[in-house]
């Protein structure tokens, strides 16, 4: 394994699922999973993190991307 390869790995803990399908940030003391999902209104779904990049929860996300909103 190389540098990079070092330094990617370091990109990907970043996420709540590395090396899953999620965008969503992994939570934090800094980056609580305390927010609702804008669109099911679900409690605790998001971080600060991941509402500041305008992201849903990962079920709404999917529905979204089958067609299904």
């Amino acid at each position: 394994m190389g540098y990079d390869d070092c330094e990617d790995w370091d990109d990907r803990n970043m996420f709540a699922d590395p090396g899953g399908k999620s965008a969503l940030r992994a939570a934090s003391k800094k980056n609580p999973r305390n927010l609702p999902c804008p669109n099911c209104k679900a409690k605790n779904r998001l971080t600060p993190a991941d509402r500041a990049r305008g992201y849903q929860c990962d079920a709404c996300a999917d529905r979204a991307e089958r067609g299904w909103d």
